[in-house]
């Protein structure tokens, strides 16, 4: 009895198990399982870098500063290269490559096109000669196989995957299921040019 008289009640929640008699924290939407170029392009700039392949979301930190070196490097030999034989302009990330709604990557490194360089609207770059992506811990798995993927599917003739760990860099092209390898020295030979720019992988890892 309680002292007022009356029986004490026993409430529905009382005979739960303690384990289930908790209180729930407030469900929050969830985060859209498909995402697009716009979406994207609405991410804050807090230092991360928004990509979206087919939809798919990819976040990568800020790149470390030897990642950093070595698309330095391959830069100054790749405007060197471009500009003697007119191939195109030379450019590296930040960047907005988009192909369709759901697609807008920022390729580390790439060249482009002759017929589309110098524009200031990034929607008008569609043509891509190169592209290089120097790979790190974060970014690996998403260079290798989303953005690797698209790459040969927008038909870019050459992909350099960087990776300084091993040193050496894998070449793709859009036809090929698996890479050439190279550990010595890489080629690139583009149409309109007389020679190749060959450089060695001892003086880009040094």
């Amino acid at each position: 009895m309680t002292e007022s008289g009356q029986k004490p009640r026993m409430l529905a929640r009382d005979l739960l198990p303690t384990l289930f008699r908790r209180a729930y924290p407030v469900v929050m939407p969830l985060a859209p399982n498909f995402f697009t170029a716009d979406m994207v392009r609405d991410m804050p700039d807090d230092g991360n870098r928004y990509e979206v392949v087919w939809g798919e979301l990819l976040v990568s930190p800020a790149p470390v500063p030897r990642h950093q070196r070595l698309v330095g490097r391959l830069h100054v030999a790749l405007v060197v290269f471009a500009e003697r034989y007119q191939l195109g302009e030379v450019l590296m990330s930040p960047a907005d490559i988009s192909w369709s709604d759901d697609t807008l990557v920022q390729p580390d490194l790439f060249v482009i096109d002759p017929s589309e360089s110098g524009s200031d609207d990034w929607r008008s770059v569609k043509t891509l000669r190169l592209v290089v992506e120097v790979l790190s811990p974060s970014t690996a798995r998403h260079d290798r196989f989303a953005k690797r993927k698209l790459y040969q599917a927008q038909g870019i003739k050459t992909v350099w995957l960087v990776d300084s760990e091993r040193r050496l860099i894998e070449v793709w092209t859009p036809d090929t299921p698996f890479p050439t390898v190279e550990t010595e020295s890489v080629d690139w030979h583009p149409s309109g040019a007389p020679v190749p720019l060959t450089i060695a992988l001892a003086d880009l890892f040094a």
